[in-house]
């Protein structure tokens, strides 16, 4: 078995059968047995004792005996080994021939392309790193088109900021916070809608806010005392809506937020104050928020829904009759007062609300039969007959006191009131009013 495994390992090899003949040069190599009955060891005997005679020494000069089969073997095999690791050796020493020119090319394909790859996604990945630090968070500016950003009421600083980015007018919070923290101005910026560039430069976009007049919003004031038909002209001057839209709006009495009292009346709750509405407010709308306006400051002074018409209603009465704010308490005394004693009230302010004009009423208006006619309707008039203000409201709410059952006006030009309690008194300052309008002829 080892002389099997050792042939197969070093190289090609012949089994050699034991019982064959091993040759040399032609000649038969295997010694032949002693007993081989072939063999005549006289003639070896003979041929010996001749060599002897001829010279050679008998003992000496014999050849070595013949190589068994098995050490033959062994020898063979011993020398292929040798061979086998003589080039082997000699194999190691010699250089392999160069790879194919193929081969090579792919290799440096493959080689790129994973170097290629890692730089793409280390690319892809450190890109948005990179562009952060170098890139500016600030458009270069002055922008262009034309945005409406609208600027919620309570909005602070990041919230604005946050605007203006999701409408693309800055780049970046960041820079915005940055602009406004280096300008005191920014705490004034007001809610509204403003008309603004895209990509502006951040400073650019607070300089435009912070400026009230960048707004773009309706305004309008409206003085206390005005009809509910003068308000409206006023709004449809400041708004461009028509002031059919705003009647109509006065009709829907289920949006406007009227107290129950009112029966549906809006005169009396367009409260008088200065208004900013936004661009696209509607006439009901606008109605609305001045009805809110005016039951609010009713629920402030303690006046409760059920009221509000009848409070409302003195109130419009004194902001007709009474030419100065000092004058509204002891006007709102005196209408209690003829209230209580079933006076009729003789007001010349609401004949001219029956006729929407304003002056000294005509006898042929003050003969008129309408209920809103208070010389000769006993009580208050049906309604409001204009829309008063905050301190008509306060004087209507709480009168002053006093026994007062009479006043006029003596001096239309300074509004200059006299009150009295008594019919005699009250007619020596009628007597001072009528000479006042006898030396200023047509103001009266």
């Amino acid at each position: 078995m080892k002389d099997h495994l050792e042939s197969s390992i070093f190289g090609d090899h012949e089994d050699l059968v034991e019982d064959e003949p091993v040759t040399e040069g032609g000649h038969d190599l295997e010694p032949r047995s002693v007993a081989d009955p072939g063999h005549d060891s006289s003639l070896d005997s003979s041929l010996d004792s001749s060599h002897d005679s001829l010279g050679g020494p008998a003992t000496d000069a014999r050849p070595a005996p013949p190589l068994s089969r098995r050490e033959l073997r062994e020898q063979e095999l011993a020398g292929r080994r040798r061979r086998g690791r003589r080039d082997r050796s000699e194999a190691a020493r010699v250089p392999r021939g160069k790879p194919p020119v193929w081969r090579r090319i792919l290799v440096i394909l493959v080689a790129l392309a994973v170097i290629g790859g890692g730089v793409a996604v280390a690319y892809k990945g450190l890109r948005p790193v990179v562009e952060s630090v170098l890139e500016s968070n600030d458009y270069p500016g002055p922008g262009t088109g034309e945005i409406r950003v609208t600027i919620q009421p309570g909005a602070g600083g990041s919230a604005i900021a946050q605007t203006l980015v999701d409408d693309d007018v800055v780049k970046s919070s960041k820079a915005f916070v940055e602009a406004a923290n280096n300008d005191a101005r920014s705490s004034s910026i007001q809610p509204g809608v403003y008309v603004m560039k895209r990509q502006m430069k951040a400073a650019d976009a607070l300089a435009l806010l912070v400026d009230p007049k960048n707004r773009l919003v309706t305004r309008v004031v409206v003085p206390e005392g005005l009809w509910a038909t003068e308000i409206y002209d006023r709004l449809s001057k400041a708004s461009g809506i028509p002031v059919a839209q705003y009647e109509a709006a006065a009709k829907n009495v289920g949006e406007l937020g009227l107290p129950p009292s009112a029966k549906g009346n809006i005169e009396g709750y367009l409260f008088p104050a200065s208004y900013e509405f936004g661009p696209t407010a509607t006439a009901l709308d606008q109605l609305k928020q001045m009805v809110a306006e005016s039951t609010k400051r009713l629920a402030a002074l303690g006046i409760a829904p059920d009221r509000m018409e009848r409070v409302v209603t003195v109130a419009s009465l004194i902001e007709g009759e009474a030419k100065t704010a000092e004058d509204q308490g002891k006007v709102a005394r005196v209408i209690e007062n003829r209230l209580a004693k079933k006076m009729p009230l003789g007001l010349d302010s609401t004949v001219n609300y029956i006729f929407k004009k304003r002056g000294v009423p005509t006898q042929a208006m003050l003969d008129s039969t309408n209920p809103y006619n208070t010389r000769r309707v006993v009580g208050l008039p049906p309604g409001p007959i204009s829309n008063p203000g905050d301190s008509a409201l306060k004087a209507a709410a709480a009168p002053a006191a006093g026994p007062w059952l009479y006043f006029v006006t003596v001096d239309l030009d300074t509004g200059e009131t006299k009150f009295a309690t008594t019919y005699e008194e009250h007619q020596r300052y009628v007597a001072e009013f009528q000479k006042w309008c006898a030396a200023n002829k047509g103001k009266c």
